[in-house]
């Protein structure tokens, strides 16, 4: 596989304790604090309507009362949580554990729960509930979730479907890459119960995942076919890209982050040199502002919109990655990159200068095919640029 090495390195003479980040831990705090009473019980939208969160409304008669359906509810309860954890004021605690008691119905009455999103659903909300307070409701609704996740899982193949009917043929075989992200509750669950099932998985997922869906060049498949039976790979295609063989911005960052998580509980390097790859890739696509276009294949000048949620979210896996990497270099590049990509989201995607907003960072895309959340916040962006505020801020321990 190529390795493109670090062409641009615009992030080397960054301080590696950068001032920026109480100011913006201050910002974005006043902005959740502000969102506890609309959205404590009931959820915020996906992403914003020209830069406002507006409760979620059920569109079927069998979707959760208080809007807990769909796959980015548990941003804004891991949003929640961080807030917890870097404040300790428990009005946030009070307003998260509203959201495990929902979590927890949800998976009793398994109310849209037929999707790989499990994991992000969960983790979140359930298994970080857990960590930092022990509440037991929030560790049995995460087993209950992990145990579902594996009804998607195809021992055969070595895969998790991403969403679909199981039977469908149509459907039948798909994964994607965001799906690296959900695999840390097959993990968890893994250590808390002492079953191998689980990780077996959740591994082997991520090795297919690795073989299949990054290609030669280090860049990625959004999504990728394959024969359930047989276990034979077939091919890849884009489901929010630009074309099949472009790389989308959000998938790429989705495998900088999640490849480091597989490592964590595997120790396999191969991970890891495979994350740096994927890390370049990116890192040498990011224009001067510091933030990437919904798809990697634009550039500035070509009038396509940028996608602050993939920033974040590849922000905070390269600050996991410079804690695992062996080389000394490439630790202090990805570090101050991390560090330097979260400056340039605050200084020029926060809503610091937009009080009307109640959003934390504008100028996401969430599905540009559907001009779906187009140009607007979102609830992972959001989640992921907090998420990585705390990172530079203390000593966090992962939920994921």
């Amino acid at each position: 596989m190529v390795n493109e090495g670090i062409k641009i390195n615009r992030y080397k003479a960054l301080d590696g304790s950068p001032e920026f980040v109480d100011k913006a831990l201050a910002q974005a705090l006043e902005k959740i604090s502000a969102n506890l009473e609309p959205f404590t019980y009931i959820f915020p939208d996906d992403t914003t309507v020209e830069g406002l969160y507006y409760p979620r409304k059920p569109e079927r008669s069998d979707q959760m009362r208080g809007g807990n359906f769909g796959w980015t509810t548990s941003f804004w309860t891991g949003i929640i949580w961080l807030a917890y954890e870097i404040t300790g004021d428990e009005k946030y605690r009070k307003a998260a554990e509203v959201h495990v008691e929902s979590f927890y119905d949800r998976i009793i009455q398994k109310l849209d729960c037929d999707h790989h999103d499990l994991g992000f659903l969960y983790t979140l909300s359930c298994v970080s509930g857990y960590k930092l307070t022990g509440n037991e409701t929030a560790k049995k609704a995460a087993l209950l979730a992990a145990d579902h996740l594996m009804t998607r899982y195809f021992e055969s193949a070595g895969i998790i479907q991403a969403w679909g009917d199981l039977n469908d043929p149509k459907q039948r075989g798909r994964i994607i890459i965001d799906c690296l992200m959900n695999l840390p509750l097959l993990y968890w669950a893994a250590e808390v119960t002492g079953d191998s099932r689980y990780k077996t998985a959740a591994e082997k997922h991520a090795l297919n995942a690795c073989k299949w869906i990054v290609r030669e060049d280090a860049s990625t498949y959004h999504t990728y076919f394959f024969d359930t039976e047989t276990g034979e790979a077939k091919y890849g295609k884009t489901h929010q890209g630009y074309r099949d063989d472009s790389c989308w911005a959000r998938g790429q960052a989705w495998g900088i982050y999640g490849f480091p998580l597989s490592f964590i509980y595997t120790n396999n390097l191969e991970f890891l040199e495979l994350t740096e790859k994927l890390a370049h890739y990116f890192l040498n696509r990011t224009p001067a502002d510091g933030v990437v276009y919904w798809d990697l294949a634009f550039t500035d000048g070509s009038g396509e919109e940028k996608d602050s949620s993939s920033t974040a979210i590849a922000a905070c896996g390269l600050h996991e990655l410079a804690k695992h990497t062996t080389d000394k270099e490439l630790r202090s590049y990805y570090g101050q990159a991390a560090s330097a990509m979260l400056r340039d989201l605050y200084e020029g995607y926060s809503t610091r200068n937009h009080p009307e907003s109640n959003a934390l960072i504008l100028h996401g895309v969430y599905a540009k095919p559907e001009q779906l959340g187009v140009d607007e916040g979102n609830l992972w962006g959001d989640y992921y640029y907090m998420e990585g505020l705390v990172r530079l801020k203390k000593n966090w321990n992962l939920y994921w």
